[in-house]
């Protein structure tokens, strides 16, 4: 075999033994976790893009305390000025209707789209309906003003009466404010309906006019 023959296979041999230098260990490490941000950082925005979940079936919970139980009293501030006691209104049937704040806007399209149908709730016996949260009353007011609302919105800025119903359980902000939870309280002072919407896994702030009305029709037809 000549020189160059031999040469060729080793140059061959050397050429096949070699591997692809691999990336570094720091720069593996450093993607896989930036891979774990980028996924987690999409779980948070696909369960907080402005709480605008919405429910289309029954997709809501029942807290405590809840129908046939005495409703917590409260004075809080009104938007509609002074202050709005939940005794004054004994011998009314009220709808409350907990939610997030200022910075929720399916919330207030809630709002505005249960005034655009009242005479839905009328119909079920709903005489007056108050919301509640944890929003200084300033913020509120101008809230308020801004999407043209009437209903009164009553300030608890240290969740006082958002605690005494638990409404605060549920919603995508742990227990640092309310979530999306409806009430009605009897003549009586006694809870005839709960449903709280806004809770774990779909943390729904927007149920459609249609079906929050058909689940109040049979709840207060049960109680």
């Amino acid at each position: 075999m000549s020189t160059k023959t031999r040469r060729r296979q080793q140059d061959a041999s050397g050429r096949s033994e070699r591997r692809p230098a691999g990336l570094p260990t720091s720069i593996k490490v450093g993607g896989i976790a930036l891979l774990g941000v980028l996924v987690l950082a999409a779980i948070f925005y696909a369960s907080n893009r402005g709480g605008s979940g919405t429910a289309d079936q029954a997709g809501f919970q029942v807290g405590r305390p809840g129908p046939g139980e005495p409703a917590p009293t409260f004075a809080l501030a009104s938007t509609a000025g002074g202050s709005l006691d939940l005794g004054s209104l004994r011998g009314k049937t009220v709808l409350l209707y907990f939610q997030e704040g200022v910075d929720c806007q399916p919330c207030w399209d809630q709002l505005r789209d249960i005034e655009k149908d009242s005479s839905a709730f009328k119909g079920l016996g709903i005489d007056q309906m108050v919301s509640i949260t944890g929003d200084p009353l300033p913020a509120l007011e101008q809230k308020v003003s801004d999407e043209g609302l009437s209903t009164p919105v009553l300030s608890d800025p240290n969740l006082s009466a958002s605690k005494a119903y638990h409404a605060n359980s549920y919603g995508m902000m742990g227990t640092s404010a309310d979530g999306h939870s409806f009430l009605v309280v009897g003549p009586d002072g006694l809870i005839r309906f709960r449903a709280d919407y806004g809770g774990a896994p779909n943390y729904t702030m927007y149920v459609k006019v249609p079906t929050l009305l058909a689940q109040l029709q049979r709840g207060l037809k049960r109680a």
